[in-house]
C-alpha cells in the first residue's frame, strides 16, 4: 500500500522498550472470522474495546457476556488479554440495562451508531434524544460514550459527515450532559481534531493508524482501490497532517485505537465493497512508523499505553513490551476460513518489529 510521509528524518534508536498498549477500538467479529483475527490483537495488546456491532448486536448484558465467552475462548491461552464489552445503543435500550451492565463489570462504555452509519449500524439511533435518558444514567455513574461521529443525512456529503455531526448533533449532547465521558471514535478531521482539543478533559479521542498513513487520494487516484475504502473515510491531506499532529503531540486526549475491520477479499474486492482496513497484525509497528516520522517516537508510549487507560479511570498495565528496528514483512494476505484478508501495509515492510516482552 502507498503511503505518504513528513520530511523528518528517522530516529537512530535500535530499540523500544514500551508500556504494553490496549486497543480502545477494535472489532474481533465473531465465529470463525473471530477465531482467525483475535489473536492478532492479544498478541499485542492487554486490553481492548470490542465494538458490538454483530450482525446481532450487543445490546444487553446476556449477549455481552456470551460474546466475551467466545472471544476468551478463541485466544491463545499465553496471551493475557482481556476483551472490554459495550453496548450498542438502539432507540428502545433501558437505561437500567445499561446500569446494571456496567456495575455489574460485563459493559465498559456504550457505543453510538447512527442508523445505517456503517457495517451493521441498521440498528442504531435514529434521533439522539431518543437515548437522552441513556446518557442520563450513564453521566451520573461514570460511563464513556463511544461515538461513532458521523451523520446520515441524505443531503450531507460524506466527506462532510464528520463535520456536520460535531454541529448538529455532538455539540448539544455536550451542553446537555457537560459531565458525560465521550470519546469522539477514529476522528478523521482537522474539525474533530480541534474540537476535541479545544473540548473539557472528559472528551477525548481515538485514531487509527491508515487514517495517519493515507489521504483519499489512495482510494480514488489510478481506479477504485477498495482496500483503502473505510468508514470513517479518509478525508483531505490538511486532515491527515492535523490527525498527525495531534497524536504525535502528546496531549492525553488522543490514544490508541486501530478501528481494525477484517474483511474476507471477496467483501472488499465487489461491486459494493466493505468498508474496513484490517491492521491488527502490525497495529503498533505502523503508529511507531507515523511517530518516527514525526520526530515524536518519545510520545508514542502515552499515545499507545497511557492516555488510554487514564481516560477509561483504569490502570496502567505492567508489562512492557519490545519494538526492534528490524525489516519487518507485513504479508501479502492472511489467511482466514477458505480465503485471505489483505491487511494494511500489505507486502510492504515496516521499520519496526515487535518482538515479545521485556
Amino acid at each position: 500500500m502507498a503511503n505518504l510521509q513528513s520530511n523528518r528524518q528517522p530516529d537512530t534508536q535500535s530499540r523500544l522498550i514500551l508500556r504494553q498498549p490496549d486497543d480502545w477500538h477494535v472489532h474481533l467479529r465473531d465465529g470463525e472470522m473471530l477465531d482467525a483475527v483475535v489473536n492478532f490483537t492479544a498478541r499485542q495488546c492487554a486490553r481492548a474495546i470490542v465494538m458490538p456491532n454483530l450482525p446481532t448486536p450487543v445490546t444487553d448484558v446476556q449477549t455481552a457476556i456470551a460474546y466475551r465467552d467466545r472471544i476468551n475462548a478463541a485466544v491463545d491461552k499465553t496471551h493475557d488479554f482481556t476483551p472490554l464489552m459495550i453496548c450498542y445503543l438502539t432507540d428502545a435500550t433501558d437505561p437500567k440495562e445499561v446500569e446494571r451492565g456496567f456495575h455489574e463489570g460485563v459493559f465498559t462504555a456504550c457505543k453510538l451508531y447512527p442508523a445505517n452509519a456503517t457495517t451493521n449500524s441498521a440498528h442504531g439511533v435514529t434521533d439522539i434524544t431518543k437515548i437522552y435518558a441513556v446518557l442520563e444514567v450513564m453521566q451520573n455513574i461514570g460511563m464513556p460514550l463511544l461515538v461513532h461521529g458521523e451523520v446520515t443525512d441524505a443531503d450531507i456529503d460524506i466527506f462532510d459527515r464528520e463535520a456536520v455531526f460535531i454541529e448538529r448533533v455532538l455539540k448539544d449532547v455536550i451542553v446537555d450532559f457537560p459531565g458525560l465521558k465521550i470519546v469522539f471514535e477514529h476522528i478523521t478531521t482537522k474539525d474533530g481534531v480541534d474540537f476535541v482539543r479545544e473540548a473539557e478533559a472528559n472528551i477525548g479521542a481515538t485514531i487509527t493508524p491508515h487514517h495517519l498513513e493515507f489521504n483519499r487520494n489512495a482510494m480514488l487516484v489510478g481506479g477504485m482501490q477498495p482496500h483503502y475504502y473505510c468508514l470513517p473515510v479518509a478525508k483531505r491531506e490538511l486532515h491527515r497532517l492535523a490527525l498527525r499532529k495531534a497524536a504525535t503531540s502528546g496531549s492525553p486526549k488522543f490514544f490508541f485505537g486501530t478501528d481494525s475491520a477484517p474483511h474476507v477479499v471477496g467483501s472488499k474486492e465487489s461491486a459494493c465493497g466493505c468498508a474496513g482496513l484490517f491492521n491488527a497484525t502490525h497495529a503498533i509497528e505502523s503508529y511507531a512508523k507515523v511517530f518516527e516520522e514525526e520526530g515524536a517516537l518519545d510520545k508514542l508510549e502515552g499515545f499507545a499505553s497511557e492516555h488510554g487507560p487514564h481516560f477509561y479511570g483504569l490502570p496502567l498495565n505492567e508489562k512492557r513490551i519490545i519494538l526492534d528496528r528490524t525489516p519487518n514483512l507485513v504479508p501479502a494476505t492472511v489467511p482466514v476460513m477458505d480465503t485471505h484478508i489483505v491487511p494494511f501495509h500489505a507486502d510492504t515492510k515496516l521499520a519496526w518489529k515487535f518482538v515479545g516482552f521485556e
